[in-house]
């Protein structure tokens, strides 16, 4: 595959154009290891993609050319460092120019933690599982006669990995299932 990629590319970096240490990358999620799923990337640009704090926001100005590349997988990579850039100040203007077609942007957004979405409290406290946390306001529980009153603890929440809004505790014995914005995070 590595030769193949290079052929692709004219053997240097999708992303920012070197022709050192070239080598190949699997775009996650991966589902298989295809040219499709891969891009042809040097040491630097694998290394910063994958240690988050080791990324040298200068060395990224490259994006404003192989964003708009004709491989998806290159797209994807170039949106998810866009992304994680976007304090820099200009990511956002080539963001702001980029298009992804909505299969590609889903792909970009599955595999990018910066912008997978968080369970948050009522005040934007990002929520995590086994939290503590403690009812807001009064909660008829569905299914049940149960009211689940305001300052009621619920200790060591789970999340729901399927939407955002909704986190499972027990409450009186009872797990119940209840939306974040009526719970504050505790201590």
């Amino acid at each position: 595959m590595l030769d193949k990629l290079k052929q692709r590319s004219n053997g240097i970096c999708e992303l920012c154009g070197s022709n050192e240490n070239l080598a190949v990358y699997h775009v996650p999620p991966v589902t298989e290891k295809s040219m499709d799923q891969s891009i042809i990337a040097c040491s630097t640009c694998i290394n910063q993609i994958e240690n988050p704090d080791e990324t040298d926001p200068n060395h990224w100005r490259c994006l404003n050319d192989s964003m708009w590349s004709e491989q998806d997988a290159v797209k994807v990579v170039a949106w998810r460092m866009l992304n994680r850039l976007k304090g820099e100040g200009w990511p956002q203007d080539l963001l702001d120019m980029m298009y992804l077609e909505d299969e590609v942007l889903g792909w970009a957004k599955a595999g990018n933690p910066d912008t997978q979405e968080k369970h948050v409290d009522v005040n934007g406290v990002e929520l995590l599982a086994g939290d503590n946390v403690v009812l807001v306001k009064d909660l008829k529980v569905k299914g049940s006669s149960m009211v689940a009153k305001q300052g009621t603890a619920v200790r060591r929440i789970s999340l729901d990995p399927e939407n955002p809004e909704y986190i499972e505790g027990k409450v009186d014995g009872q797990k119940i299932v209840i939306v974040t914005k009526y719970v504050k995070k505790t201590k």
